[in-house]
Formats: C-alpha cells, structure tokens, sequence
C-alpha cells in the first residue's frame, strides 16, 4: 500500500491512514516497525507523529547517539525508537540489547534497519519512505510504501 503526503501540514492525516491499514491488516500485533529512506526523508518526522497518535506525550527525537530511546504513551506502555544510522556492526546492536527489546511485545520503531539485518525478526511492519519533488522543486511530498 502506499500514501501520498503532499506536505508536512498533512503528516497526521496520512499517519491515521497508516495506522488504520496496520489495524485493518492485522498489523497492529507486528511491534517491529523499520523505517526506510534516504537520510532526510523524514523518518523521525514520521515516528513522531506515530508516537503522537499512540498517546506519547514525551519528546520524541532521533537516538542517532544513545541507538534506543525509550518514550512512555499515556497508558504506561513504553514504545522503543531506535537509529542504526551510526552503528559500524551488528555487534553494537547486539550489545545493547536489540533481540530482547524486540522480543519483549512493545512497539518498537527502527530507523535504518539495513544496518542490523539479522536482528530483525521476520515478522515485522516495513515502511519506506521515498521523496516525491514537485515540479518547482521547492515542495517535497513523502510517499509511504508499506508492506509486512
């Protein structure tokens, strides 16, 4: 499935979109979700919003340095975002404890999962994120692929 999102301002609308396939699909049981695209593509921007309409209050930025934050939704259940962007192997992945977050039944949100193939369980939300320039190249839309 794909969405379109011409802009920013209608980010949340195609976020429902997302959640809504993910429910309607019996997604919504799959806690892993990886985030793919080109760097500034709008990953973060995209689990933002996620992690807004799951009820997370806290701030949500990128873990580019810690590899995992952890953020708390208004029912107490935590959400894990990571970012592999920085990793030089799997090893570090490892040795933070990835398999056992991934394990554990909470939703987990993974940027640039390409950098931990392995680790990945093989049931797990794949979203893609590809950048659309408008013919005055100064809009850029994002358009989500989604498959599992």
């Amino acid at each position: 499935m794909q969405i379109y999102c011409p802009s920013l301002e209608e980010l949340p609308q195609a976020t429902r979109e997302l959640l809504a396939w993910a429910d309607e699909n019996d997604r919504t049981n799959v806690r892993v979700w990886t985030f793919e695209g080109d760097l500034g593509a709008g990953k973060t921007t995209l689990i933002q919003e996620i992690c807004r309409q799951q009820g997370v209050t806290d701030r949500v930025s990128s873990p580019s340095f810690a590899l995992v934050n952890e953020y708390q939704r208004a029912d107490g259940m935590p959400v894990y975002h990571f970012d592999f962007y920085r990793i030089e192997s799997e090893e570090e992945a490892v040795d933070i404890g990835t398999e056992e977050y991934f394990e554990s039944g909470t939703l987990c949100l993974v940027e640039w999962p390409s950098r931990i193939p392995h680790l990945l369980p093989p049931q797990h939300l794949k979203i893609s994120i590809s950048v659309d320039t408008m013919a005055d190249a100064t809009h850029h839309a994002r358009i989500y692929t989604l498959s599992a």
